[in-house]
C-alpha cells in the first residue's frame, strides 16, 4: 500500500532501481549518479517522516503491512502457547493472548489481533473484540496474577465492536470490569500501542503500570474520521479533527498520558519489523526488571494514582 506522501520517494526509488538494471544491461557506469540519488533518496525520507502530519501518523498505523500483535509476539518469545476462550461464550480471534518466553522470563501476552486479507480481517474482525474477547482478555490476566507472571498487553484496534449483538451481551460491562480489575493486578502490566488505540477497545486492556506508543501510532476517544462526521457532518474534515484532537504518541507523552515512546525505523515499524521487535523486547524487559523491585502495594497504588491524576486540573 502506498499511502499519498510516500510517492516523491517511490518515485525516485523507482529511478534509482531502473539506472541500476539499466547499467547492468548496457555495462554504462553510472555508479556515482546512482550514489548521488541514494543520497537525495535518504535526505527526502528523512525529511518526509520527520515532518508527517497527525493524520500522516495516523495512516502509518494503518497501514497494511504493519506488523500486528502476533508477528511482535512470535518474534518477541523463544516460546509461546497460545490460549483460548472465555469460558462462558467462546473464543473471540479478535483477541488473542497466551504464555511466552522471553528467555528465562515468562510473560502473559495478550493483544487485539488484525488480518491481512479478506477471509483473516473477517476472522478477526477487524480486530474489534466482542464481549468474550475483553473477557478472554480478563481470564488470561487472572492466571498471569495467578501464577505471578508479568503482563504484556498489545493494543492495536479501531474499537470495540459496536453490534447489537456484543452491546445485547454487555459490552461496555466488559470492558468497565478489565478497566477496575487491571487496576487492582499484582503483577507488573505493561501496555503497548502498536497501531490504533481507539476508544474503550483500546483502554479495555490499556490500564497498566507503564503504558508505551509506537511512535507512528495513535490513540484516543474516538478517530479523526468519525470526530469529523460528528463535527461537521462529513468525513473530509478527517486531517482538521486529527490536528485538532492531539492523537500522536508524542502528543500523548506531552500530555502525560503516556510513559514512553518507542522509536520505529525511518518509513514505520513495516520496514524493518525485526528492529521494532527487538525495541519492543528492551523496553519489556526494562520495564519488568523496574517494577518487580517495587513492593506489590505500592506498586497497586502507583497504577491507581496515575489514571486517577489524568484530566485533573488545579488552578
Amino acid at each position: 500500500m502506498l499511502l499519498d506522501f510516500e510517492k516523491p520517494i517511490t518515485e525516485l526509488e523507482e529511478k534509482i532501481t531502473g539506472m541500476k538494471t539499466l547499467a547492468q544491461q548496457s555495462g554504462v557506469d553510472v555508479s556515482k549518479a546512482v550514489d548521488s540519488l541514494e543520497k537525495k533518496l535518504q535526505k527526502l525520507k528523512e525529511e518526509t517522516y520527520k515532518n508527517l502530519t497527525r493524520w500522516q501518523r495516523v495512516q502509518l498505523s494503518r497501514h497494511q503491512d504493519r506488523p500486528y500483535t502476533l508477528d511482535y509476539i512470535y518474534e518477541i518469545t523463544d516460546e509461546f502457547v497460545e490460549l483460548h476462550g472465555d469460558r462462558n461464550v467462546g473464543d473471540d480471534r479478535a483477541m488473542v493472548g497466551g504464555f511466552g518466553a522471553i528467555g528465562e522470563q515468562t510473560v502473559m501476552f495478550v493483544g487485539q489481533q488484525k488480518g491481512r486479507n479478506t477471509k483473516q480481517r473477517q476472522e478477526r474482525n477487524f480486530g474489534m473484540a466482542n464481549p468474550e474477547g475483553y473477557r478472554k482478555a480478563l481470564r488470561l490476566f487472572n492466571l498471569a496474577e495467578k501464577f505471578k507472571k508479568p503482563i504484556v498487553t498489545f493494543i492495536d484496534t479501531p474499537g470495540a465492536y459496536p453490534g447489537l449483538e456484543a452491546e445485547s451481551r454487555g459490552q461496555a460491562e466488559a470492558i468497565a470490569r478489565n478497566m477496575r480489575d487491571m487496576s487492582m493486578l499484582s503483577v507488573p502490566v505493561i501496555c503497548i500501542v502498536i497501531g490504533e488505540g481507539a476508544s474503550g477497545g483500546a483502554i479495555g486492556i490499556g490500564l497498566g503500570d507503564k503504558v508505551f506508543m509506537l511512535e507512528n501510532t495513535w490513540y484516543s476517544v474516538i478517530s479523526p474520521e468519525n470526530c469529523s462526521a460528528i463535527l461537521w457532518r462529513s468525513w473530509d474534515y478527517k486531517e482538521q479533527a486529527a490536528e485538532a484532537m492531539k492523537v500522536t504518541a508524542e502528543d500523548m507523552a506531552g500530555f502525560g498520558l503516556v510513559d514512553g515512546i518507542i522509536k520505529e525505523p525511518l518509513g514505520g515499524a513495516h520496514t524493518n519489523m525485526k528492529w521494532q521487535a527487538t525495541q519492543i523486547k528492551k523496553t519489556i524487559l526494562k520495564s519488568i526488571k523496574e517494577l518487580q523491585s517495587l513492593d506489590t502495594e505500592l506498586m497497586i497504588e502507583n497504577r491507581i494514582n496515575k489514571f486517577c491524576g489524568m484530566g485533573v486540573v488545579q488552578e
